[in-house]
C-alpha cells in the first residue's frame, strides 16, 4: 500500500485530477500514490456529486483520483465525472485519464499488449478523434461532427521532455512497477479466473490476422517487460468494437491520412470538458478474442507511465496555469 498519514489539505490545494473509469484502473493510480491523505477539512460533497475521491499526492503534485459508478461507463458517464470533480476542486488545473483501451496495430506500428498509447496532437487533431460522431450525406459519404480540444500546454511540454528522455533509452516505467510491486506483492500475483498486475507472458499475447484468421507471425521483442510507449490519435465513442470487422470500419470514419492508435470510450466526453491527456495501456487489440486476462497489467503500466509524466510537469508551471473550469467556462463562450 502507498504510505499515508493525517495530511488533511484543503480541497483547493489539489490540482491534478486523475480519472480511472474502472475498479481495475484505479487500483494502481492509488498504489503509485507517493502519500495518501484524508479527506479535505473543507471539502462538503454536494448531493449532486456522485463521485468517490482518493486523496494523494505524487512529487509535489496533490492529485485527487476518482472513478466511474460501478457498472456505469462510456463518454456520458465520463463527463458527469469530470464535471463533478471541477465542480467539487475548482483549483485543478488539468486531468489525466489513464486507463485500458484496445490497440490496432499495423505495418508502422508495432503495439503490442501492456504498451501504452498517449494522446498527442498529430495536425489537425488534438488527440482524441470521436470517430462515432458522423453525420451521413449522399453518396455515402460519411461528415465528421467532432471537433475536440488538444491537452494543455504544461502537459505536451512534459511530453517532448519526456520522449527526449526515452529516447535515450531512459526508462522509468520499469523501475515504478517493481517499486509498485514491492510495496503490494499481492497485486501482482494471479490467480484461476483473477489475473494479477504483472506481465502475462508472450505466450498469452496473439494478434490475429484479420483475414486468415491465424495468429501473426510477429519478431520477439529484446525486452518483453519493458512496454513500448506509443504516441499518436486515439479513436473513443460509446459503440463497443470487439471484432476485427468492426475494428476495420472504424478506422474508415478517421480523417485522411489519420493513423489511429487505440480505442476506448471515454476520452470523447472529457476533451471538451476537462483539459486533460489521456493514457491507455493496451489490453486488448478491440477484436472477437479480446479477454480480461492483460486488463490489470495494462493499467499499472499506463498508471506508471502517468506517474514518470508528473515528474517531468514543474509544480510552479501547474500553479501558474489557469484553472481547468475557466478554461472550460472560456471554450463555452467563444
Amino acid at each position: 500500500m502507498s504510505s499515508a498519514n493525517e495530511t488533511n489539505l484543503s480541497r483547493d490545494s489539489y490540482t491534478i485530477g486523475w480519472i480511472a473509469a474502472l475498479p481495475v484502473e484505479r487500483a494502481p493510480a492509488e498504489e503509485l500514490l507517493d502519500t495518501t491523505h484524508s479527506r479535505p477539512f473543507d471539502f462538503t460533497q454536494p448531493d449532486t456529486d456522485h463521485n468517490s475521491y482518493t486523496w494523494g499526492c505524487i512529487g509535489e503534485h496533490n492529485i485527487v483520483i476518482a472513478s466511474l459508478e460501478a457498472g456505469i461507463y462510456g463518454p456520458t458517464a465520463a463527463t458527469t465525472t469530470a464535471l463533478s470533480m471541477l465542480s467539487s476542486f475548482p483549483h485543478i488545473r488539468f486531468g489525466l485519464l489513464v486507463g485500458i483501451g484496445g490497440g490496432i496495430p499495423s505495418a508502422s506500428r508495432d503495439i503490442r499488449l501492456g504498451d501504452i498509447v498517449v494522446s498527442q496532437p498529430s495536425g489537425s487533431e488534438g488527440g482524441v478523434v470521436q470517430y462515432d460522431h458522423v453525420k451521413a450525406k449522399s453518396g455515402g459519404v460519411l461528415e465528421r461532427k467532432d471537433f475536440l480540444n488538444k491537452p494543455p500546454q504544461v502537459l505536451l511540454t512534459a511530453l517532448s521532455n519526456l520522449q527526449a528522455k526515452h529516447k535515450r533509452k531512459i526508462h522509468g516505467i520499469p523501475t515504478i512497477m517493481k517499486e509498485m510491486q514491492q510495496k503490494n506483492p499481492a497485486m501482482f500475483v494471479s490467480e484461476p479466473g483473477e489475473p494479477g498486475y504483472e506481465v502475462q507472458g508472450l505466450m498469452n499475447d496473439c494478434l490475429f490476422d484479420v483475414d486468415l484468421q491465424e495468429v501473426a507471425n510477429r519478431a520477439p521483442r529484446l525486452k518483453p517487460d519493458v512496454p513500448k510507449v506509443h504516441y499518436g490519435i486515439i479513436a473513443s465513442g460509446s459503440v463497443l468494437v470487439k471484432d476485427a470487422k468492426s475494428r476495420r470500419e472504424l478506422l474508415n470514419h478517421m480523417p485522411p491520412n489519420c493513423e489511429c492508435l487505440c480505442y476506448e470510450m471515454e476520452a470523447a466526453g472529457l476533451m471538451n470538458s476537462f483539459p486533460c491527456l489521456v493514457i491507455r495501456g493496451i489490453c486488448d487489440y478491440a477484436d472477437a478474442h479480446k479477454n480480461d486476462q492483460w486488463q490489470p497489467y495494462a493499467s499499472a503500466t499506463a498508471a506508471a507511465f502517468a506517474k514518470e509524466l508528473l515528474g517531468y510537469v514543474p509544480h510552479a508551471d501547474v500553479k501558474q496555469s489557469r484553472t481547468a473550469y475557466d478554461i472550460v467556462k472560456h471554450l463555452e463562450t467563444s
